[in-house]
């Protein structure tokens, strides 16, 4: 499977796509235009695997728009299902995006047809003596979604690999620190005027901790660690605790209990495309959801997930918090660079390589390679 090539130069995405220390960044375009976004909404986000929120917090019925693909959910106790948005008798959504039913089956607010929550039209008003109506034929067209790790994920185009294929080794690195037994601790919002490629690539690099990061650094050295090269359409790397801290906080200390199983002195920061940052602590799990809403605007909605009975979670909050609005300061003013007519693509710092894989990803998914893909 290929994808058709994004609106820009080919020239300038050869080198995107070189070996870590001939290649350079993606040029300008990829963060400014509103015809790049339009190609990322329909094939990197609506095709592969979005990730829509937590099963926990999933109501019986929710639309969405995933990419620029509307998206209905039913649920039924652990079960998700997902379909297209839109009724079988003259296109009308079912629900908005955003909103939610409880009902258990659905109606379409236009006609009035109604459906199971698995899809099959149960009623369509005055079609019961039309010749040739055949109900069986007019269910709602069911597109994939998997949950996983307590994460709900749709691919709403249909056509992407299985989410097992996805998230690759993945699923390996995140399964000791169970997220979906962790609970909702906190949660906050942000809206962020920089395009959503540039908070990944920001999420992958430590190279500019030290200039604006005080308080991460007094907890773990911007140097440590290591970055992955595993399957999947995924990049991520860890850091290490320095000696005495016992997480990331202002201070270093935990508010919160251990998780069991999992490494008490190292960070797991680990971002799958296109949608979800996954921060893995000794005591905690963190996420960064994001939603491109323009060229220049990501919506991010972070989260701190803890085991239940933790009365505070001001300690990691308050730390994270602080980190995230001096990462989007930072964001916000290369996108206004990018807008300088004298920017020009740079190179990537030795310590780099992680920006380097998610570069590499973006731009072969450009050309017409699926993330899924290879190299």
């Amino acid at each position: 499977m290929t994808w058709p090539p994004a609106p820009l130069d080919p020239d300038e995405l050869a080198g995107v796509v070189r070996p870590f220390g001939a290649s350079r960044m993606l040029p300008a375009r990829a963060y400014t235009s509103a015809e790049v976004l339009g190609w990322e909404h329909r094939h990197l986000f609506a095709g592969t695997w979005s990730c829509l929120g937590r099963l926990a917090e999933l109501p019986a019925q929710r639309g969405a728009t995933v990419g620029d693909v509307p998206v209905l959910l039913t649920r039924t106790g652990d079960e998700v299902r997902a379909f297209a948005n839109t009724c079988r008798h003259r296109g009308h959504e079912l629900l908005p995006d955003g909103g939610s039913a409880d009902g258990r089956v659905v109606v379409c607010p236009y006609h009035g047809w109604v459906y199971t929550v698995d899809g099959a039209l149960a009623a369509a008003p005055r079609f019961r003596d039309v010749p040739g109506f055949d109900p069986a034929e007019h269910g709602l067209v069911p597109l994939p979604a998997r949950v996983w790790h307590g994460w709900v994920f749709v691919n709403a185009t249909g056509d992407a690999p299985p989410f097992e294929e996805y998230a690759g080794a993945l699923t390996e690195l995140v399964a000791p620190y169970a997220p979906d037994r962790l609970t909702l601790a906190a949660r906050h919002s942000y809206e962020v005027r920089a395009n959503w490629k540039l908070l990944h690539e920001n999420y992958q690099e430590c190279y500019h901790c030290p200039r604006i990061h005080p308080e991460l650094c007094a907890v773990s050295p911007p140097d440590s660690g290591d970055n992955y090269d595993l399957p999947g359409a995924w990049v991520g790397g860890s850091m290490d605790l320095r000696d005495g801290m016992a997480t990331m906080s202002v201070d270093g200390r935990s508010g919160g209990v251990p998780l069991p199983g999992v490494d008490q002195r190292r960070v797991r920061y680990l971002a799958l495309l296109p949608d979800l940052l996954l921060s893995l602590h000794p005591d905690y799990v963190m996420t960064h959801r994001m939603r491109p809403v323009a060229p220049d605007r990501t919506r991010v909605e972070c989260s701190w997930l803890m085991p239940g009975g933790v009365a505070d979670p001001t300690y990691a909050v308050e730390f994270w918090d602080r980190t995230n609005r001096q990462d989007w300061a930072a964001c916000e003013s290369v996108q206004r660079g990018l807008a300088s007519p004298h920017f020009r693509p740079g190179p990537f710092a030795p310590n780099e390589d992680a920006v380097h894989q998610w570069v590499t990803l973006v731009g072969r998914a450009y050309r017409g390679d699926p993330p899924w893909a290879g190299g």
